[in-house]
């Protein structure tokens, strides 16, 4: 079977910022939150409220919870979360 290649690139969503822990990031259009975060260089999301040990994304399709973050005020999976101009996010503290 041959190698798969992209042949003339890939389009993105038009250029966004979003508010992480008041600090504007900028983004995609389109990208999920979670990938947006990991091209912002931000691996940690939060903190695990036992142990205190750092959490990011893990699985990236929803399923183990490591990527909670804060959305306009909402608990959400940062994997499942589509970026749009705005939006305000929350990783640091106590979620």
């Amino acid at each position: 079977m041959p190698a798969v290649r992209i042949a003339h690139g890939i389009e993105r969503g038009r250029s966004v910022t979003i508010l992480v822990d008041g600090q504007p990031v900028a983004a995609h259009e389109g990208e999920t939150l979670a990938a947006a975060l990991a091209a912002a260089g931000r691996a940690t999301l939060r903190h695990s409220p036992r142990a205190g040990t750092a959490r990011g994304a893990f699985c990236l399709m929803g399923v183990c919870q490591e990527c909670l973050v804060r959305v306009d005020g909402r608990l959400c999976q940062a994997c499942r979360v589509v970026v749009a101009e705005g939006l305000a996010v929350e990783c640091r503290g106590s979620l």
